[in-house]
């Protein structure tokens, strides 16, 4: 063996006129030609949240750094790789590939095997190839990271003070994407061509911004605009009916300078007590000063939002701490790359003048968030306060993510309108999560941005296929299987209303185009009323894919098996699935369902006693019809509901419930509904879940004075049916107000009745091991009592990664045409 200097035109040459060569190559290398030992040719294809995390130039420099050549790309499919090695020096190469990939990385496969002999002399990041059929995920669009935020706030940086500054770890991914593979001319950064600096720093492999695609900078970005929503810059008078929209451009930006002036007009808007809708990375958002309460009141009266919760956009974790109890996991959880909204227990005396009680009316939770994109981060510095940051719609619709449409629809909210000139492809709301107030079980609200669309679960192995979920009504949701990737859309909001209708049809046409694929299998919810499956049918009927009905509550039920690995289990599974609406295969309205889950096989044990459902929507709307429909029959309830109807109320409703109802309900959501009305605490209700809110805080509050193993249970026993008869309920509920008892522990004492119904029930089964999904689990406390109570004799099973709402039906539609597939 030998080692010498040889010219690289000589050693080109003799390369370029050369066959290829087989096991054996010389390392061409920093001038030097080694002999090499055998040399081999390898290729790496690397599956999962690969694309827009940094990880081509993470392959780049790792080949660097063990002197490897060869190349890397991306593709419809992944990353792939190709490059010389020796077989221990790619084995390496391949395993710190997995074991020192970017954080934000989440490798699924990854297989080597030893492609056709070929010599490479560098090693380079080569052109995207999207020859293929798409087959990966879907990137999440990932919060403004620390470094990024050091550039926006030092002087002298080139992107100090730009609202749109990003790299390879942080800015937007999902809400810009046009097609696959990630690469800038796929996206909404197309239009923005890079200036001499951005192009150096994209092509610098020193740099953290190299092969960034989102990459820009003021002299070639994103335009900041603001518009007024009447003539004047100062508002004087407006008729909140017949708003008129002169569009006026209050300053257009095209340099740094220009665009301070723009932010600092926004600022100072909010200081005066206006209302901004400011383009943020999934939609719009409408911002007001959190401690104005003209503001405040202006802007529920403007939205038609009476008394639902506004999310607060803090600027730091310090100011956000002199208001709410913050845990660990609540702060790793608001500075994470998601950076989701949060709902936290305000401390007992705020520091603070937030109008807390125009914020969340009559609660003690308050939904915090901090900046997660330049823009608002430069927004809520610049401030220096709490500001509201709640969706930029109206009432009942859904985000608004377009310009035209914002400066249309938006005007009738916002006196000012902050955007710009990068097109938003698919809109989002942010996330939402909770954690329960005395164990922390994470309990996921709202999954949207920052963890929509893909989803990971581990050890879940699906066989490939190529389907659509439809899901429910409320809070929906589509999921889509394409080859063995799952993709749960962003929340959708409810389908009743034509403008979310056409939100889900936007969302879904954009995934179908980008997966360039219809679906063969339609999966749809068993009500045929449903928005969302009417939907499918159409769409099945254009496809010519074939359709699946799937019980909602059952489809509830194998989400939560799903998330937790519990398909293949070969003991049975308990499920309680609670919440407030769902066709059941009996025809009737089902929500407090059992089921046992055993050998493959799924069959409803058990379930809340039946009720009479009244007046159709209106019961959802009004606790007080659920609370005399759960009545009917209980004399001493008379003198509690009487005094919530009118005398002609009073009379109709009594002779329909003499008649007896056709359509009958098990729904526990109905119950809270009732039982929060027999306390005082709402009989009618602006948004959902409010008056069941109002409950769990009631009893949260009795709970924290005297613990949580402080309260008796009503319920001793289940009927002859073994179905939990809530009648015995609401007779220890009645006598307890006619004590005297407090709201507080009457409250406390019907969630602990409910936890006790769970455990008479398993008494009748086998089964140790209990899932629970559904919107009910979105109780905190709820879920605490049942792990305080149940913990010890049973393995429980919650969401993990989706909702337990109605958000996670698609998934679960996906999961239980799988899983007949396999057991069948």
């Amino acid at each position: 063996m030998f080692e010498a200097a040889f010219p690289s035109a000589f050693f080109n040459k003799i390369t370029a006129t050369s066959p290829p060569l087989p096991t054996f190559a010389l390392r061409w290398q920093q001038g030097v030609c080694q002999p090499a030992a055998m040399l081999k040719t390898y290729h790496i294809h690397i599956q999962g949240q690969v694309q827009g995390v940094g990880f081509r130039p993470f392959v780049w420099r790792l080949a660097q750094e063990m002197g490897l050549h060869g190349w890397v790309n991306n593709a419809a499919d992944g990353v792939h790789i190709e490059f010389n090695a020796a077989p221990h020096e790619a084995q390496v190469f391949f395993e710190k590939m997995q074991s020192e990939a970017p954080p934000l990385a989440r490798i699924r496969r990854s297989e080597m095997v030893e492609a056709p002999p070929q010599f490479f002399e560098k090693f380079e990041i080569v052109e995207s190839s999207a020859s293929s059929e798409p087959d990966l995920p879907l990137t999440p669009d990932f919060a403004l990271c620390e470094t990024c935020a050091e550039d926006l706030r030092q002087p002298g940086n080139r992107r100090h003070r730009y609202a749109f500054t990003t790299c390879t770890t942080c800015g937007p991914r999902y809400s810009i994407i046009k097609r696959l593979p990630y690469d800038r001319a796929e996206t909404a950064m197309q239009p923005f061509a890079m200036c001499t600096d951005c192009q150096q720093e994209y092509d610098d492999v020193t740099e953290r911004r190299y092969f960034s695609q989102t990459n820009s900078c003021p002299v070639c970005g994103i335009t900041l605009r603001l518009f007024s929503a009447h003539t004047t810059p100062q508002r004087t008078q407006r008729n909140d009916n017949q708003h008129v929209v002169s569009v006026e451009s209050l300053c257009e930006i095209q340099n740094v300078a220009e665009g301070n002036k723009t932010l600092n007009r926004t600022v100072e808007a909010l200081r005066q007590g206006n209302i901004v809708a400011a383009k943020g990375i999934g939609g719009y958002l409408l911002l007001c000063d959190a401690s104005n309460r003209s503001a405040l009141e202006t802007l529920r009266q403007r939205k038609h939002r009476p008394s639902k919760p506004f999310a607060l956009l803090y600027p730091s974790l310090e100011v956000l701490a002199k208001n709410a109890e913050l845990s660990e996991a609540a702060m790793q959880e608001l500075t994470s790359p998601v950076a989701p909204i949060v709902l936290l227990p305000l401390v007992e005396t705020p520091v603070s003048i937030v109008a807390f009680d125009l914020v969340a009316p009559s609660l003690d939770k308050v939904g915090a968030m901090l900046p997660y994109s330049p823009l608002l981060r430069l927004l809520g510095d610049d401030f220096g306060g709490v500001l509201v940051a709640t969706s930029g719609n109206l009432s009942g619709s859904p985000i608004v993510f377009e310009d035209k449409m914002a400066l249309e629809t938006l005007t009738a909210v916002a006196d000012f309108v902050l955007t710009n000139d990068r097109d938003i492809v698919t809109p989002q709301d942010d996330s939402v999560l909770t954690f329960s107030p005395f164990h922390q079980q994470k309990i996921i609200l709202r999954r949207s941005r920052g963890l929509a669309p893909s989803l990971f679960i581990e050890d879940l192995d699906l066989p490939s296929g190529n389907v659509l979920a439809m899901g429910a009504s409320l809070k929906s949701t589509f999921c889509r299987q394409h080859r063995r990737n799952i993709y749960v859309s962003q929340y959708l909001g409810d389908l009743e209303s034509y403008d979310t209708q056409q939100s889900f049809r936007h969302a879904l046409d954009h995934l179908t185009a980008v997966l360039q694929t219809p679906p063969d299998t339609v999966l749809l919810d068993a009500h045929p009323d449903y928005f969302s499956t009417q939907l499918g049918e159409e769409l099945a009927a254009n496809w010519g894919a074939k359709t699946v009905r799937i019980q909602h509550h059952e489809a509830h039920f194998a989400a939560v098996l799903a998330e937790n690995n519990l398909l293949r289990s070969t003991n049975p599974v308990l499920g309680i699935i609670w919440d407030g609406t769902g066709l059941g295969s009996d025809g009737q309205i089902w929500g407090g369902e059992f089921f046992l889950r055993e050998k493959g096989q799924l069959q409803r044990i058990a379930h809340l006693d039946n009720f009479d459902f009244l007046l159709g929507d209106k019961m959802p709307r009004e606790p007080r019809i659920s609370a005399l429909s759960l009545c009917n029959g209980i004399a001493e309830a008379e003198s509690f509901l009487v005094t919530k109807f009118s005398p002609n109320e009073w009379s109709l409703y009594n002779r329909l419930l003499r008649n007896g109802s056709s359509l009958r309900t098990s729904s526990m959501g109905r119950l809270f509904d009732g039982v929060a009305s027999l306390l005082g605490l709402g009989d009618a209700q602006s948004f959902e879940g409010e008056a069941a809110m109002q409950l769990e805080q009631a009893a949260t509050r009795f709970f924290k004075k005297h613990g949580l193993r402080s309260a008796e249970s009503w319920l001793e026993r289940l009927d002859n049916q073994g179905n939990m008869p809530f009648s015995v309920i609401l007779t220890g509920l009645l006598n307890g107000l006619k004590k005297g008892d407090s709201i507080e522990k009457l409250a406390a004492q019907f969630h602990v009745s409910l936890v006790y119904g769970i455990r008479l029930t398993t008494q009748h089964y086998s089964a140790n091991k209990l899932a629970f999904s559904g919107g009910v689990w979105q109780n905190g406390l709820l879920v605490d009592l049942v792990i305080e109570h149940l913990g010890g004799d049973f393995e429980l099973f919650f969401h993990r990664q989706v909702s337990p709402n109605d958000e996670c039906v698609s998934f679960g539609q996906l999961i239980h045409h799988s899983s007949f597939i396999i057991h069948h």
